[in-house]
């Protein structure tokens, strides 16, 4: 069994490009069933828990691919801005 504390010490690298994209900061759970639905990774940069909320990266649990002694690796792909494309046509 693992506890929670144990996920936010680890790294979560993206296998996509093998940067470290931070550490766990939160988890959500569907109450109805309740599974992890996925895991919020904050990459550092908040100043007291007040700024860069917007900086936060949700990971849905189906995207993790190997949790290590270290490190949780996943699958994330990375979108810039001006690369977000219209997926309602």
């Amino acid at each position: 069994m693992t506890r929670i504390s144990e996920f936010q010490i680890k790294d979560i690298v993206n296998i996509a490009d093998g940067k470290k994209l931070g550490n766990m900061s939160d988890l959500e759970i569907n109450t109805a069933t309740g599974k992890i639905e996925a895991i919020v990774v904050s990459n550092g940069t908040r100043l007291m828990g007040f700024f860069g909320r917007e900086q936060d990266i949700v990971i849905p649990w189906r995207k993790i691919k190997k949790i290590g002694a270290d490190v949780i690796l996943v699958e994330h792909q990375t979108v810039f801005q001006g690369e977000l494309k219209d997926e309602r046509f």
